[in-house]
């Protein structure tokens, strides 16, 4: 059984007393925009009569990643989260700034998730995440926190979490059950690293591609959830994952060896061997064109859908289950096939084509 601190009888939140059983909107006043309107974030508490775990579920600490914002509003709406024990904090939008720029991060440029444990004279940034840590840290045990790909980049559903340092953050990650399940460091100034040194848990939830709803990963979003509430027995049971997770230990991005227009042959979830060959990059005036091999084999977890691209930008992210580091991971970035005529390309297709039906 999980261990959590038992909540007190009265949960105090924004200079409210909330007790056993109720449910509460409140909202934490951040600032203000330049014209004078108050930027404030509301905070749904459920909470049942009897004590438990205090679990978050959060959303938009990048204002562009939409899909975790509407997965926990269908929780919401759809009232899933009225637990039996312990209590439920449902923050569907904490840059709320970002939300309404379609930004990732706030109006000074600076990433909300790269402030925490924030300042509260620092920068906007920095106030937000203070904020955060001063009101809503201290209360919560568990946590799930909700991304999507950014700058184009699609991501299969996937949780994100220190694999095999935590028995109960491994116990999370397999509740959940995405269908993929990714080792990853913790990354300075995040949430994810600020919670444990807090003696917190919390894993990632990442789905889709920024400012695009991905309805599959919000349904898999949602089923996780509850399977994750229910491990901590706080709702019934639910049914389980439809398949295991795929762990991986490792994981790859292969980058553009030449600048062009990127043309990807693979699709999330399709597992590629070593050589195989993953896209194309050509000139924009159809005189050369470079085929892409890969140096590893895995499944592709993460797909950059913008055709332009150049040296050394991120094209597909391949998710490993072996554990040794490999000449991708230690030394210079990998040689690609040298530029040839154009004419070969419908071959490249063709073979892309049926690699894709393969994968299918």
């Amino acid at each position: 059984m999980p261990t959590y601190t038992t909540a007190p009888a009265d949960l105090h939140l924004n200079g409210l007393t909330i007790a056993p059983g109720e449910q509460v909107l409140t909202r934490l006043v951040i600032s203000r925009l330049p014209s004078g309107t108050v930027i404030d974030i509301p905070v749904h508490v459920f909470r049942a009569t009897e004590p438990g775990p205090t679990v978050l579920l959060m959303a938009g600490l990048h204002g562009d990643e939409v899909n975790g914002i509407e997965t926990i509003r269908r929780l919401i709406r759809r009232r899933m989260l009225q637990p039996q024990r312990g209590t439920i904090l449902a923050i569907p939008i904490l840059n709320i700034y970002g939300f309404l720029n379609f930004s990732r991060e706030v109006p000074d440029g600076k990433d909300v998730n790269r402030s925490f444990p924030g300042n509260p004279r620092g920068s906007l940034a920095s106030r937000v995440a203070h904020r955060f840590m001063r009101e809503i840290m201290p209360l919560i045990d568990y946590g799930i926190d909700f991304h999507t790909g950014g700058a184009a980049r699609a991501n299969i559903p996937q949780i994100r979490c220190l694999l095999h340092q935590d028995a109960e953050t491994d116990a999370l990650a397999e509740a959940f059950g995405a269908p993929f399940t990714l080792h990853a460091g913790l990354r300075p100034g995040s949430l994810r690293e600020t919670a444990m040194q807090e003696g917190r848990r919390i894993i990632v939830y990442e789905t889709g591609e920024s400012l695009r709803l991905d309805e599959e990963g919000i349904d898999l979003g949602i089923a996780g959830t509850l399977r994750v509430l229910h491990h901590l027995g706080m709702v019934p049971s639910v049914p389980p994952p439809a398949r295991p997770s795929v762990v991986c230990m490792r994981s790859t991005w292969l980058r553009a060896k030449y600048a062009g227009l990127f043309r990807s042959l693979v699709h999330l979830g399709q597992y590629i061997e070593k050589g195989e060959v993953f896209g194309s990059v050509a000139d924009p005036y159809g005189e050369n064109s470079v085929r892409l091999e890969s140096p590893v084999a895995g499944y592709i977890i993460g797909v950059n859908h913008m055709p332009v691209v150049n040296q050394g930008d991120a094209l597909v992210h391949v998710g490993r289950t072996d554990s040794s580091p490999s000449r991708v991971d230690l030394s210079a970035p990998f040689e690609e096939k040298p530029m040839r005529p154009l004419e070969t390309e419908e071959e490249d297709e063709e073979a892309g084509e049926e690699m894709m039906r393969d994968g299918e």
